[in-house]
């Protein structure tokens, strides 16, 4: 029996546009012509999404900088993409974790299109999301300072 979690419909038609990509694609390629293919074919799967959309991030109500997130599904799923040859690790993961917790969205996707097999992994906000709004700093683009 299979046990459908939050907004399983959607992510279910993401990775399969992604597989679609690499399919078609293969690894070895930058991480833009994997972001853009993904685009393409997230249009044919009739989903709605913006690319690189930026999140301002506040601190003590001041604006300290932006995230941005490579695909905003459907107004609810994060969609980060990589192509590393090398697995996925904790680091990519808590970065996907870090956005759901910044964003308030319910569920992340990762992919990985750089190795043999797309690399792909739903996530969940964790339960306790103060800790995790400590790291929001380290995925931050902030302006140079003049």
């Amino acid at each position: 029996m299979r046990v459908e979690g939050p907004f399983e419909d959607i992510t279910f038609k993401v990775i399969g546009a992604a597989m679609a990509v690499h399919n078609a694609l293969g690894p070895g390629l930058k991480e833009s012509a994997y972001h853009h293919a993904l685009s393409l074919e997230l249009e044919k799967a009739s989903l709605s999404f913006e690319e690189e959309k930026p999140v301002e991030i506040f601190l003590d109500g001041a604006s300290v900088g932006l995230l941005y997130l490579d695909h905003l599904v459907e107004g609810s799923v994060v969609v980060e993409e990589k192509a590393f040859s090398h697995l996925l690790t904790d680091e990519e993961v808590a970065q996907v974790i870090t956005y759901l917790a910044a964003t308030g969205l319910p569920v992340g996707i990762l992919l990985n299109f750089g190795r043999k097999r797309l690399q792909y992994r739903r996530i969940f906000p964790p339960r306790k999301l103060d800790a995790w709004r400590d790291r929001i700093s380290r995925y931050v683009w902030r302006p140079k300072s003049e």
